[in-house]
């Protein structure tokens, strides 16, 4: 997933732990970049995604000078059909000297799920400001009612607000950046954790950097909620998956 919309992707930190490089024409007013990461286990917002396991993630943008973007991101999972796929398209432009404005649209779709409505389709805001090496992203992220996100009480529809921030700073004459994170989530849904109160805290904070087309990072990620619930059939709610660790990557850019 993209980095600016880390709080969302995913929080795919690992995937995105390091910009990819730019394959472009000098006169043209087009970008296209990607990566491909393997990273020691998938996590989002904290929880893991492919039980705690290896999971194999790469992606692709294509952005125009004017600020428009188009993307798509996938990631092994181990649940609904193991594959996630990620389309998102959005704008980002620079409102003052070293503040940036991100907008746009993300849908997760697990194509291989088996069964209608698992589409998530969440909009999202991030401003994230530039001061010298250090810089602090701040977003929310919104989903409305929708089917995928059954409420664990009623089953009805619900909805999920997500609020992130993410500072990093870059260790001088070194490709390495020390960066964190933390997420607030509430909804109704598995999105706001599986306690009574709907609602789940997530961090991280660790290194990422990379040298020439590698990239590889290093982050300890943890949530308040100690346990996750199974998305096995019959096998309750005991599994672990918002427990803390420290989690990999490695991978490479273009």
């Amino acid at each position: 997933m993209r980095k600016s919309i880390i709080g969302l992707s995913a929080f795919a930190i690992l995937a995105s732990a390091t910009p990819a490089l730019a394959q472009e024409e000098a006169s043209s007013p087009v970008t296209i970049s990607g990566s491909a990461t393997l990273v020691s286990d998938y996590r989002f917002r904290g929880f893991s995604q492919s039980n705690e396991n290896i999971a194999v993630q790469a992606g692709i943008d294509i952005s125009h000078e004017s600020g428009f973007y188009v993307g798509t991101w996938g990631s092994s999972i181990g649940f609904a059909g193991n594959a996630e796929i990620d389309v998102f398209g959005g704008y980002t432009t620079d409102v003052a000297e070293g503040l940036n404005v991100d907008v746009g649209i993300l849908a997760y779709i697990y194509p291989k799920a088996g069964y209608s409505d698992s589409t998530i389709v969440e909009p999202y805001v991030t401003l994230t400001g530039t001061y010298g090496p250090a810089s602090l992203a701040v977003g929310i992220n919104y989903a409305w009612d929708q089917a995928s996100l059954a409420s664990l009480d009623t089953g009805e529809k619900s909805s999920a607000i997500y609020v992130h921030a993410e500072p990093s700073i870059t260790v001088p004459n070194t490709p390495l950046t020390v960066d964190g994170h933390i997420g607030y989530a509430k909804s109704n849904s598995f999105l706001g954790g599986y306690g009574p109160d709907h609602h789940v805290w997530d961090y991280s904070v660790g290194v990422s950097g990379g040298y020439g087309p590698l990239t590889f990072g290093v982050h300890y990620v943890n949530t308040d909620e100690a346990r996750q619930r199974s998305y096995a059939p019959g096998t309750g709610a005991e599994d672990l998956g918002a427990d803390g660790a420290v989690i990999f990557s490695v991978g490479a850019s273009f």
